[in-house]
């Protein structure tokens, strides 16, 4: 199952090609299980400016997979993020180490063209499709 990061819906919605939008268009053709979350649903969602576009987004992203966060999801992230400070990496995000941590308990891969999620992924149990 393959997580689809904000920065990747927002590029394939303003019909920006990218490697990340191409290979989205790909998952999409092979009916590969793509998954979200509630984070990336806000994210994606608030940014629809006409009311149709919003309909149509939010049909998309409510028939993927949903993973829930849990108490222990949200305090790995306070940890993921800590533990790159102390190397460090300073994420500029919080809600990428929320989304990190996420796809880390649900062992899902992350498609995502944010280079925060390079350096988590370098630096924790990530696993991305960013290559």
């Amino acid at each position: 199952m393959i997580m689809i990061d904000t920065s990747v819906w927002i590029d394939q919605l303003v019909g920006k090609g990218t490697k990340q939008t191409h290979r989205l268009s790909l998952l999409i053709e092979e009916s590969l299980p793509l998954c979200t979350c509630g984070l990336i649903i806000t994210e994606v969602l608030q940014g629809c400016r006409e009311d149709r576009l919003y309909r149509e987004v939010r049909s998309i992203l409510t028939d993927l997979v949903y993973l829930q966060f849990t108490r222990d999801i949200f305090v790995y992230a306070s940890d993921l993020y800590r533990s790159l400070r102390k190397k460090g990496v300073t994420i500029r995000k919080p809600i990428d180490c929320m989304i990190a941590s996420v796809c880390i308990e649900h062992e899902v891969e992350l498609l995502h063209s944010d280079k925060d999620f390079t350096l988590i992924a370098k630096h924790s149990k990530l696993k991305t499709l960013d290559k």
